[in-house]
């Protein structure tokens, strides 16, 4: 009789167990998840994309087909007025395990300033504030 020795391993897709034969899997930490920001950054910039392409006729409509209130759209659109490299950074803001560190809310004022050095200045003050590096983006 003849006994062969061979390493298993169980994997869940479509929420079934399945038999998979070969070398243990590989354990992949968990990056975290994107920051809401980061998401609302990246639909503003979508969002703008449509109405200039006229692919919706206006704000009042865009905010129908999202759900959302036109309030809260213009909310969300008014981050198109931050300074170009501030709207990079929140782009790519590190994945956060636990809460985020920064809120929308929190930069309403900022999106009210006109003047981008005035917003870069505010910006530092914030990063200083929360204690995040504005180079990492992470916190301590």
């Amino acid at each position: 009789m003849t006994t062969v020795v061979r390493p298993i391993h169980f994997a869940v897709k479509n929420r079934r167990k399945r038999l998979v034969v070969g070398p243990e899997a590989p354990t992949a930490a968990l990056p975290g998840r994107v920051p809401r920001m980061a998401h609302l950054m990246a639909l503003a910039i979508k969002y703008d994309y449509l109405l200039r392409r006229g692919t919706v006729a206006d704000l009042s409509e865009l905010a129908r087909l999202c759900q959302v209130t036109q309030p809260r759209m213009t909310q969300i659109m008014n981050l198109l007025h931050l300074a170009p490299d501030i709207q990079e950074s929140i782009l790519f803001l590190n994945p956060s395990p636990g809460r985020d560190w920064m809120h929308e809310r929190a930069l309403r004022p900022l999106c009210a300033m006109v003047s981008w050095h005035a917003q870069r200045k505010r910006w530092k003050a914030i990063h200083a504030a929360t204690g995040v590096d504005p180079v990492t983006q992470s916190p301590p």
